[in-house]
């Protein structure tokens, strides 16, 4: 099938991002070390969601892993001896990072982690900076930190608690155990379990109920939401209340009034 402004693959270094009509999804693609993220990885990864951002056409994004057997298995260990072995190294490391785990965060646009086998690390943490996680049941999850004598920053620790608690988030740091889905799904950390051969179609169905609603109030709710875990200043409780304002001053609320008094499907525009 050709390409056309609806659907397009595009390369950004290491991630593969697709997009089909309303969805934009990223792959992360390193399926001989279980999509293990290298350094190249971590900052691309950044740059396909902010594409996406950026692009009026895409009202949700997914990231999922290549292949079965892992979303992200978490770091690349054997880039650390070249990359974590000095401060310096360090820094820019964490710098590359972090800026992936911010990226999902900061997107005005709903994301989702869609999760096969290992969810490791990184790759847990990247989860969790996600909106949504949606999970296979073979789906097995670890965060090994302390196994691995890394420290975890602040930032991070406080995304795991907002999602599962303290106890939770103080259980899996501290013993670095392996847990599986059934047991994300009762900490809260995953939206929905699903059989391997159905989560295609139940992210499809997902993102589908999200790309038809009004990309306004989508984006003025995620962020609203943010903002209950966060520490928001006052320019970002000002931003909250004008993306309000922006949803009642738009086409689509207009738009939205009549499809429910004409007892027919909203067009939203997104304007």
């Amino acid at each position: 099938m050709a390409e056309s402004s609806t659907e397009k693959k595009i390369i950004v270094g290491s991630i593969i991002a697709e997009k089909k009509g309303a969805i934009g999804t990223i792959l992360i693609s390193n399926p001989n070390k279980m999509n293990a993220m290298s350094v190249q990885m971590w900052t691309d990864l950044p740059k396909a969601i902010r594409a996406f951002d950026a692009d009026p056409e895409v009202r949700v994004i997914v990231i999922v892993g290549q292949g079965e057997k892992a979303f992200v298995s978490g770091a690349d260990i054997s880039q650390f001896d070249t990359l974590r072995s000095s401060p310096e190294t360090q820094l820019a490391y964490e710098d590359a990072v972090s800026d992936s785990m911010n990226a999902p965060v900061e997107c005005s646009k709903p994301v989702i982690a869609q999760i096969r086998g290992f969810c490791f690390g990184g790759g847990l943490g990247l989860a969790a900076a996600c909106d949504i996680r949606i999970c296979t049941e073979d789906a097995t999850f670890r965060m090994p930190a302390a196994r691995l004598g890394l420290g975890y920053g602040h930032k991070g620790i406080n995304r795991f608690t907002n999602i599962i608690g303290l106890a939770n988030a103080t259980d899996i740091f501290v013993t670095a155990r392996r847990f599986d889905a059934h047991d994300a799904l009762r900490m809260g950390f995953v939206s929905r379990v699903c059989k391997g051969d159905e989560i295609d179609a139940v992210i499809a169905e997902y993102t589908k109920l999200i790309a038809e609603n009004a990309p306004l109030t989508v984006a003025a709710s995620k962020f609203n939401i943010r903002q209950v875990c966060a520490q928001p200043d006052e320019q970002d409780l000002k931003r909250a209340v004008e993306m309000v304002k922006a949803c009642f001053a738009s086409d689509d609320f207009k738009e939205g009034r009549a499809a429910f008094l004409e007892k027919r499907p909203a067009q939203f525009k997104g304007r």
